[in-house]
């Protein structure tokens, strides 16, 4: 329910104080106070509570707000989504996942009318209400308004902060090409700000995973204004976390030569588990997982030592292995206790590429390459927003204190940098 002291009932008083108010920025008010009480309205429904208000269905608290603009018809409106100490908030009326759905619909269309679409795509555009058909125009309206939305996100600066960590990653898709089925790389990364947020950083569309290809990615994020670390300052991308990729590793040492490289410890276990097999991997996995159960840096190059001479009797190839990984599977260890578990696997980053997919097996072959932009870019602006306006921080402020700290530490030892090692 709207409160008697609401946003719209003062503006209601100022323009009956002053009727010379000009009446164009008098409605886009106007809509911008009616907007920000149905947030309030939610935000309290949410809440079970009021601002202030004492009640025993109080579920949690705000705590702050954070700024959206919103594009209207009457120009933007700046808006106040509430925080909250427990959970998430983002208001239902702002539709989250509304640019999504568009990109999906508009690439569904593309395909179908190009003709390379499959019977599932067939329904699937039928159920959406285009029983006749859809002409190009329309579609190609509605694809241009998400391309200049998606192209703004991923063309937009990243000087705003800087980001320690960098999560990099990629899966890939099936798209038409002069008539033939290709498959395409999708690289994607993500990072954690100084603050301790989220943000997707970028995304691209290859051939395969070359060197060339990352190298030419990661380019793009520091013309971007991706502050990378040195030794002088090191208040840049201090640690890469990504699966053993060679073109990564070579990427990361020509492009970010300030940072360190976590090699995801997941993707280390399949490779364990590619070399032994199943049935004889699973002691060995769970003998290497105590180096992660370690509580101390010392501890856990303590506890890497043991495990790789314990496995070099029974198991010198996974010995050999391990003794080649050292650096590059230990590197989160100098890092803060708390951030080990979201910096030691690139788990983070593999949940958003399932959303990718999820989205992506939708439309099965998409019709070229400018549409896996628009609905990939889609998916990940989206995700960006929510993990802007309705995620607490991903790394608490203390421990980003913490981070700093050592970063800053000249006797604190510096992250190993990006090594090449030719074992998988």
């Amino acid at each position: 329910m709207t409160q008697p002291n609401s946003a719209v009932s003062t503006l209601i008083g100022k323009v009956l104080a002053d009727p010379d108010l000009a009446h164009s920025d008098v409605f886009r008010q106007m809509l911008q106070a009616g907007l920000q009480d149905l947030i309030e309205a939610e935000t309290t429904a949410t809440i079970g509570a009021s601002r202030y208000e004492r009640s025993q269905e109080r579920t949690t608290r705000r705590n702050g707000t954070r700024k959206k603009t919103l594009a209207t018809t009457a120009g933007e409106v700046d808006l106040a989504i509430p925080k909250l100490r427990k959970g998430s908030f983002f208001p239902s009326l702002l539709n989250p996942r509304r640019r999504v759905d568009k990109a999906l619909y508009a690439v569904i269309c593309q395909a179908w009318i190009e003709g390379v679409s499959t019977r599932k795509v067939d329904d699937l555009v039928r159920a959406l209400g285009n029983e006749s058909g859809i002409s190009r125009s329309t579609v190609s309206r509605i694809c241009a308004d998400i391309d200049d939305g998606v192209s703004e996100f991923l063309d937009r600066r990243l000087d705003h902060t800087w980001f320690p960590y960098v999560y990099v990653d990629a899966t890939y898709v099936d798209v038409r090409h002069r008539g033939r089925v290709v498959s395409q790389a999708v690289i994607v990364a993500t990072g954690v700000s100084i603050e301790g947020r989220r943000e997707i950083l970028g995304m691209s569309i290859g051939d395969a995973e070359t060197i060339d290809f990352w190298t030419q990615f990661l380019r793009g994020l520091r013309e971007r204004g991706l502050k990378v670390a040195s030794l002088d300052d090191p208040e840049g991308v201090s640690l890469v976390i990504s699966d053993a990729h060679s073109g990564i590793k070579a990427a990361v040492t020509a492009i970010l030569p300030g940072a360190g490289w976590q090699r995801c410890r997941v993707h280390f276990a399949r490779n364990v588990t590619q070399k032994l097999g199943s049935a004889h991997s699973k002691p060995v996995n769970a003998m290497i997982s105590t180096v992660f159960a370690q509580t101390s840096t010392e501890g856990v190059i303590a506890q890497y030592k043991q495990v790789a001479s314990g496995l070099r009797s029974s198991y010198p190839d996974i010995a050999d292995m391990l003794d080649a990984a050292e650096a590059d599977l230990t590197a989160f260890a100098i890092m803060p206790r708390e951030h080990w578990q979201k910096i030691w696997s690139n788990n983070p980053i593999e949940r958003l590429n399932r959303e990718i997919k999820r989205r992506a097996d939708v439309v099965q072959i998409f019709p070229n390459r400018e549409s896996v932009t628009r609905l990939i870019g889609a998916v990940l602006q989206e995700q960006h927003e929510e993990w802007q306006y309705g995620e607490r921080r991903y790394l608490s402020e203390i421990s980003m204190r913490r981070l700093l700290h050592i970063l800053h530490d000249d006797n604190h030892p510096e992250p190993a940098p990006a090594v090449m090692h030719l074992t998988a």
